[in-house]
């Protein structure tokens, strides 16, 4: 399996520039995170990745969507490996928006506030990682399934600080 942390955000990008969190939530991508995310593709399909999953974030869906639209794949979202709620990019878009936005994705299974509560705990993120793993762990075609995530849920995974756009194979 393989560990996508969403290429660069309208947050990101402020905040590497000034270290203060700028307030945007649920930020989309840049011109450059989009470049990133094509880039990614191409990373990927080199990889032999023919099963993508995805955050709910709205950067991780950009970015899933450019990397499927390269590869002729289906995203399937899923909530576990969302970021961990600490700063203003981690306030989600409620279900009905996404689904709004992105209308060939199936986000039925969401609540409709899908993301965590303010300052979740790294007790909480540890429990959502292990649930992870205990549900991929035994795909027998893990090797081929890319999920486009983010830094803390990387780093609570495997315990790499990664910058975006970076690829990380989970053993």
């Amino acid at each position: 399996m393989i560990l996508v942390r969403h290429a660069e955000s309208e947050w990101n990008r402020h905040y590497s520039r000034t270290r203060i969190d700028p307030g945007i939530p649920d930020p989309a991508l840049t011109p450059d995170g989009r470049r990133q995310a094509e880039e990614l593709a191409l990373r990927l399909a080199a990889a032999g990745i023919d099963r993508l999953i995805a955050s709910p974030y709205r950067r991780a869906l950009e970015t899933a969507t450019i990397v499927a639209g390269n590869l002729d794949l289906i995203i399937r979202v899923e909530p576990l490996v969302r970021e961990r709620c600490v700063f203003s990019c981690d306030l989600g878009t409620p279900r009905s928006r996404l689904a709004a936005l992105w209308p060939t994705l199936d986000f039925a299974h969401l609540e409709e506030l899908w993301w965590g509560q303010p300052d979740e705990t790294e007790a909480s993120l540890a429990l959502r990682c292990a649930r992870f793993r205990t549900a991929t762990d035994p795909l027998p075609d893990r090797h081929r399934v890319a999920v486009i995530t983010h830094w803390g849920f990387i780093r609570a995974l495997t315990g790499q600080e990664v910058g975006n756009a970076t690829l990380v194979r989970l053993g």
